[in-house]
């Protein structure tokens, strides 16, 4: 008969720092892609509150304008930009990892995979910056 005690003996556990991530590139790229959501979500919570004042009229829209001039506001928006952008970029080069597309019994290179991405970026940029900057 096998006897059972009250608190069963534990493996080894090797303590982690809080820091792990900041070992390798890799998992800093990782982290930082990670942490870089939080910012879309801000540029997304941004959007969706300039559209609810467009809605309401032209006074509320120059209240939100007018709040997103204060200097956090910008440096936030700046910060959350260089962070937006990273996350592209790095989503981008993930595609070809994710996408296991096979032409011919072939593997397509990567580039066949992720270059549309960055095409279609840079001509909805090009057209958004087009339609903002003609006036």
């Amino acid at each position: 008969m096998p006897t059972f005690t009250a608190y069963p003996a534990q493996g080894y556990r090797a303590r982690v720092s809080t820091y792990w991530w900041l070992g390798r590139r890799a998992y800093l790229k990782f982290i930082l892609r990670e942490i870089s959501s939080v910012f879309v979500a801000w540029f997304v919570l941004v959007t969706v509150v300039q559209i609810r004042g467009l809605a309401h009229g032209p006074d509320a829209y120059a209240r939100i304008q007018h709040r997103l001039e204060n200097p956090l506001a910008i440096a936030l928006n700046l910060i959350s930009f260089f962070f937006v952008v990273f996350h592209a970029i790095t989503w981008f080069n993930l595609a070809p990892k994710a996408m296991a597309v096979r032409m011919g019994g072939k593997r397509v290179p990567a580039i066949m995979i992720s270059a549309p991405n960055y095409i279609a970026w840079a001509v909805v940029s090009a057209a958004v910056a087009w339609l903002l900057l003609r006036g």
